[in-house]
C-alpha cells in the first residue's frame, strides 16, 4: 500500500475519531497495524502528530466567533467591566459579569494546567503503554462501561448548563480525569473530559463544549512536545513524497474533523452516548481477540 493511500486513510480515521468518545489513539494503531506501517518509524510517530494538529486546528476554526467572544469577555473581565443586563447578549459576553478566575477561558487554563503537569511526567509510561493493544483494549472496554453507568446515573442530575456557569472545582476535577487518557491509552481524551464534567454536574452540551475548548491547549501542547522531541532527539531529513505524505493526513484530518465537529454538537442535544459505549466494548474485545 502506497504511503499517500495510509496518510489519506489515517487522516480519515483521526479526524472521525479524535473529537469522539471512542479513542482516536486506538483507532490509529489499529489502523497502522492493520495497513502493516512501522510503528517505531520516527516519520509516522510523527506523522501521527501531524494529523492531530489537523484535527485541532478545525476545533479553532468550528469555534471561532465563539473563541473571539470569550476573549473579549474575558478582557472585560480583567478590566471589571460588566455588560449591562439585556436578554439578547451571548453566553460568552455574559461571562464576563463573573470574576476573571471564574471565567471560561481561565477555568480551561486550570484544567489544563492540572493535567498537563501529571502528565509530563507519566510521558515515557504513556508511550509504553501506547504499544500494547492488550492495554489499549482494556481500557476501550473499561471507558465503555463507564460511559454507559455516567451517563445513566447523572445526566438526569445535572445542574450545569453551560461553561459559563462552571465553577473552578469542575474545571480541576475535569483536568484530573484526563490524566486517566494519558496514562492508558484508549481511554480517550474526550470520554475522560464529557464523563469528568459529567460526573461533576455538568449537562451533556456543556460537557462536550468543555471538552471541544481544552482540546485545543491541551492538543497543541501535547503535539508541540512531541515534534520538539523528534526535531532534537530524532531530526529527520523529509523528502519531497514525505512532506505530501504530512500533507495529505493533515488535510483528511481537517476537513473529516471539521465535520464530525458539527454532526457531534447536533447529536448530542437530542442523544445520549451509549452508542458510542457499546462501539468502544466491541472494538476493545476485537482488539483482544485479534490484535493482541
Amino acid at each position: 500500500m502506497s504511503d499517500y493511500l495510509i496518510a489519506l486513510i489515517a487522516g480519515i480515521v483521526e479526524g472521525l475519531t479524535e473529537f469522539l468518545p471512542v479513542s482516536s489513539t486506538a483507532h490509529i494503531v489499529i489502523c497502522q497495524k492493520l495497513m502493516g506501517t512501522d510503528l517505531t518509524s520516527p516519520f509516522w510517530k510523527m506523522f501521527t502528530v501531524v494529523i492531530q494538529l489537523g484535527a485541532i486546528l478545525a476545533v479553532v476554526l468550528y469555534f471561532r466567533q465563539r473563541l473571539l467572544a470569550f476573549v473579549h469577555s474575558f478582557w472585560n473581565a480583567l478590566r471589571g467591566s460588566s455588560p449591562q443586563p439585556d436578554a439578547t447578549i451571548s453566553g460568552a459576553e455574559a461571562a464576563s459579569s463573573k470574576h476573571w478566575m471564574a471565567h471560561p477561558l481561565m477555568l480551561v487554563l486550570i484544567s489544563f494546567i492540572v493535567t498537563a503537569i501529571p502528565c509530563l511526567l507519566i510521558n515515557k509510561w504513556s508511550d509504553k503503554n501506547l504499544e500494547s493493544p492488550t492495554v489499549i483494549a482494556i481500557a476501550m472496554i473499561v471507558g465503555g462501561f463507564a460511559m454507559v453507568i455516567i451517563d445513566r446515573v447523572f445526566s438526569a442530575k445535572a445542574s450545569t448548563a453551560s461553561m459559563e456557569a462552571m465553577s473552578l472545582k469542575q474545571a480541576i476535577a475535569i483536568g484530573s480525569a484526563q490524566i486517566l487518557a494519558a496514562a492508558f491509552p484508549g481511554t480517550s481524551r474526550s470520554m475522560a473530559t464529557i464523563a469528568g464534567g459529567q460526573v461533576m454536574g455538568l449537562s451533556r452540551v456543556a460537557a462536550l463544549e468543555f471538552s471541544f475548548f481544552l482540546s485545543i491547549p491541551v492538543m497543541f501542547a501535547a503535539a508541540g512536545y512531541k515534534l520538539l522531541q523528534f526535531i532534537i532527539k530524532e531530526p529527520i531529513a523529509l523528502e519531497g513524497s514525505q512532506w505530501i505524505t504530512l500533507a495529505i493526513g493533515f488535510g483528511a484530518s481537517f476537513v473529516v474533523a471539521l465535520a464530525v465537529i458539527a454532526w457531534f454538537m447536533h447529536w448530542v442535544r437530542k442523544h445520549g452516548f451509549l452508542p458510542f459505549a457499546i462501539y468502544r466494548i466491541i472494538v476493545g474485545a476485537l482488539i483482544l481477540l485479534f490484535l493482541r
